[in-house]
C-alpha cells in the first residue's frame, strides 16, 4: 500500500469516528469499511494512535477508540476566522454547552452570520444542538463528539425531553424487590437478629447489578441512577440506609407503615413485558419466573 493509499484510509477510519462520537471498535470499522484487511487494520490504527488522534479504552473486554477533541481543531483550522472564534466558544463551554444568545455576544456576530457559521460547523459534525430540559424551546450547542451533562439531558430518566416516570416507577419496584429478597434470605439467621440484619443490607452497586440483569433498562444506568431510586425508597420509608464503616452507604428494605396495593404486589402489575403476555407464545404466565417466585 502506497502513502497515500494509506493516508486515505486513516482519513475513512476518522471519519467513521467522527460520526460515532462515543468511541469505535474494530467491528465498527470493518462494517463500514469492508475492504480493509485485519494488517490493514492494525497498521492505520497503531499509526493514528501514535499521532494521537484516539482516546483508548476497553469497553467489556473490547477496544475502543474515541476521537480526541484536538483532532475537531485540526479539521476547523482552515476555517475562516468566524468558524474558529465560535468552535472556540462552544469548546470552552464543555459538555453543559453555550446558548445561542452568549455566543452571539462574545463573538459580536449578526444573527445571520452566526446562523450561518452554526450551521456550517454542524454539518462538519464538529459542534451538535442539544435541547435542555428544563428549557425546552432553547438549545445549547457543544462539541460533537461530548455526552451532555445531567443537568441538560435529564439524565436516565428522560427520553425526549419527557419525564419517563412510568420508567422510573418499574425501576423503585425492582429495586424494592431486590432488598425485600436479600431481607427474606437472612431471615432466622442462625448468627442471630444483629448479625441478620447486618446481611441484610446492599450496596447501590448490588442493586445496579441486578437492575442491569433483569434487562428491563434500554439505557445503561450508572450507580449514581440507582443511588436516586434507592433514595426515593428511603424518603417512601420502604428501606432505611446506613454507612459501613468503611464510608460505603448500604441500603435494606423495612415493614412499610402502609401495606402496598394489590396489583404493586402482583408482578404483572409492574411487568415491563405485561402487554406481551399471552396465553401462547414466548412469554405467558404459565412460563413467568416472576410470578413464580411471588406464588411460592
Amino acid at each position: 500500500m502506497s502513502v497515500k493509499q494509506e493516508d486515505q484510509l486513516k482519513e475513512k477510519i476518522l471519519n467513521v469516528a467522527r460520526k460515532n462520537p462515543k468511541g469505535i471498535s474494530h467491528k465498527d470499522i470493518t462494517a463500514a469499511i469492508p475492504d480493509i484487511s485485519s494488517a490493514e487494520l492494525v497498521t492505520a490504527i497503531n499509526e493514528l494512535l501514535q499521532q494521537e488522534y484516539f482516546d483508548l479504552f476497553n469497553q467489556n473486554g473490547a477496544l475502543l477508540y474515541r476521537l480526541k477533541t484536538q483532532v475537531n481543531k485540526q479539521a476547523v483550522k482552515g476555517a475562516d476566522n468566524e468558524e474558529k472564534v465560535v468552535f472556540n466558544l462552544i469548546e470552552e463551554a464543555g459538555n453543559k454547552g453555550i446558548w445561542i444568545r452568549e455566543i452571539r455576544i462574545r463573538s459580536n456576530l449578526a444573527n445571520t452570520q452566526l446562523t450561518k457559521v452554526l450551521k456550517s460547523l454542524e454539518s462538519k459534525k464538529l459542534i451538535k444542538a442539544v435541547k435542555c430540559v428544563n428549557a425546552s424551546k432553547k438549545k445549547v450547542y457543544m462539541l460533537y463528539n461530548l455526552e451532555p451533562d445531567r443537568s441538560i439531558s435529564g439524565g436516565a430518566w428522560y427520553q425526549d425531553q419527557d419525564f419517563e416516570s412510568e420508567f422510573v416507577d418499574i425501576l423503585n419496584v425492582q429495586c424494592l424487590r431486590f432488598l425485600n429478597q436479600r431481607s427474606d434470605k437472612i431471615k432466622n439467621n442462625p448468627r442471630g437478629p444483629i448479625v441478620g440484619r447486618t446481611q441484610s443490607y446492599a450496596t447501590a452497586s448490588e442493586v445496579q447489578k441486578y437492575i442491569t440483569d433483569l434487562g428491563i433498562s434500554k439505557v445503561q444506568l450508572d450507580v449514581e441512577d440507582v443511588i436516586t431510586i434507592l433514595n426515593t425508597l428511603v424518603y417512601d420509608g420502604k428501606a432505611e440506609s446506613s454507612v459501613y464503616p468503611d464510608g460505603s452507604k448500604v441500603y435494606r428494605s423495612i415493614d412499610p407503615l402502609i401495606p402496598a396495593p394489590g396489583l404493586v404486589q402482583v408482578p404483572c402489575g409492574v411487568c415491563p413485558l405485561v402487554h406481551k403476555c399471552s396465553t401462547t407464545g414466548l412469554i405467558t404466565p404459565q412460563e413467568c419466573t416472576y410470578m413464580t417466585e411471588w406464588l411460592e
